[in-house]
């Protein structure tokens, strides 16, 4: 199934090289949230049949094949080989669902050649992050082979920090120019922030639409990087009090230490996740993780541990933004600005104001657009 799905993605892919697909003149948020989820229910079926593919097909005979080299080097080699064949097993797919589905709804006009260096550098990251963690991960096993899984959890909280800092100063700058926010809206901005004692936080823009046309705004970083980040294709549509309102949905999560219970709640959902796939590794296997392919092993159950969990996962997400949407509204004091913009986002991002419940139950990080809207409507005007 994976491979059939892959060829066929891989055959698109080819065309569309030669031949680009026509955009769509049907810019229609419903035809486009459907694609999308179908694609998300898709892509999750292809993953899980991918990882029991290497888990239990692949893994052995790999492991076996890299056996000559050193111990420590075992481990990631070993997981820098199955991210080079998934990578080239999934370019066609990527390409097709990620660039090209984009480019024809009318959502992205980023050239072919722009997306593959993206990838390209996306790939870099992933190689090195993955060689650093499976080396450490193995060093831990090797030497604590019972305690491992605590030992994990106990020093996760210190890696998600560490990766809080590192993303935004080296990680988001590969792929984007990031710029200070300049001028009355800057001025604007930095008052709001300087009311809630975050008015030293970096403001910036970058400039998004290098990818995308759509429309977003983020916050990331713990001690002392926190930064708040503004698409150019924000700025450039959006009018200043609805930028400034959702300015003020970010601070709301750097005011409300968002990152840190982000954090938190990641190591949280790894202890789960670990503790469970520990336990059917040894279940069905009679073996702890002993090798690179245990530990492939491990990953599939792992997967299948945080797709049970995802609900959870996401129905705490969407709380956090809720909270944000409420600090927003007391900030601004603005609800119509805040309409306005969670309007203009649906209309700049071809989203649906109000998609299937299930969906949102299962996968959204964010409350639907309509939801937060009737929040805002049900607010007292002042």
């Amino acid at each position: 199934m994976v491979l059939g799905y892959a060829a066929v993605r891989a055959a698109q892919a080819l065309r569309d090289l030669r031949t680009p697909y026509a955009a769509s003149s049907d810019r229609d948020p419903r035809r486009y949230g459907a694609a999308r989820r179908a694609l998300m229910l898709a892509g999750t079926a292809r993953s899980v049949a991918g990882l029991a593919t290497t888990a239990f097909l692949l893994a052995d005979p790999l492991d076996d094949k890299l056996r000559p080299l050193p111990r420590p080097l075992r481990a990631p080699a070993f997981a820098l080989a199955v991210l080079a064949l998934e990578t080239l097993r999934d370019l066609g797919v990527d390409y097709v669902e990620g660039h090209v589905l984009e480019r024809v709804y009318g959502t992205s006009e980023q050239s072919a050649r722009d997306w593959l260096v993206d990838q390209a550098k996306g790939t870099a990251v992933a190689a090195v992050v993955t060689a650093l963690l499976v080396e450490l991960a193995d060093a831990v096993v090797v030497r604590a082979p019972r305690r491992w899984p605590l030992i994990a959890i106990g020093g996760t909280p210190l890696l998600l920090a560490f990766a809080t800092v590192i993303a935004p100063t080296f990680v988001m700058p590969l792929f984007n120019t990031y710029e200070p926010v300049t001028g009355e809206l800057e001025a604007r901005i930095r008052a709001l922030a300087a009311r809630y004692g975050v008015g030293n936080a970096a403001i910036l823009r970058f400039d998004m639409s290098r990818q995308t046309k759509k429309a977003n705004a983020f916050v990331t970083g713990v001690l002392g990087t926190e930064r708040i980040a503004l698409g150019d294709t924000l700025v450039n549509a959006f009018q200043d009090d609805e930028t400034l309102f959702v300015v003020a949905h970010e601070l709301g999560h750097y005011v409300r230490r968002d990152p840190w219970l982000g954090i938190a709640a990641g190591t949280a959902s790894l202890a789960i996740t670990l503790l469970a796939a520990n336990a059917a590794l040894h279940r069905t296997t009679g073996r702890g993780l002993t090798s690179p392919g245990q530990g492939a092993r491990l990953a599939f159950y792992a997967t299948l541990v945080q797709l049970v969990l995802m609900p959870l996962t996401t129905a705490f997400s969407r709380a956090m933004e809720r909270r944000a949407d409420t600090f927003a509204l007391a900030a601004t004091n603005d609800r119509d600005a805040g309409i306005r913009a969670f309007r203009r986002l649906g209309e700049q991002n071809l989203a649906e104001l109000d998609p299937p419940r299930w969906s949102e139950l299962l996968f959204a990080s964010h409350p639907s657009l309509a939801s937060r809207i009737r929040a805002l409507e049900a607010a007292p005007k002042t």
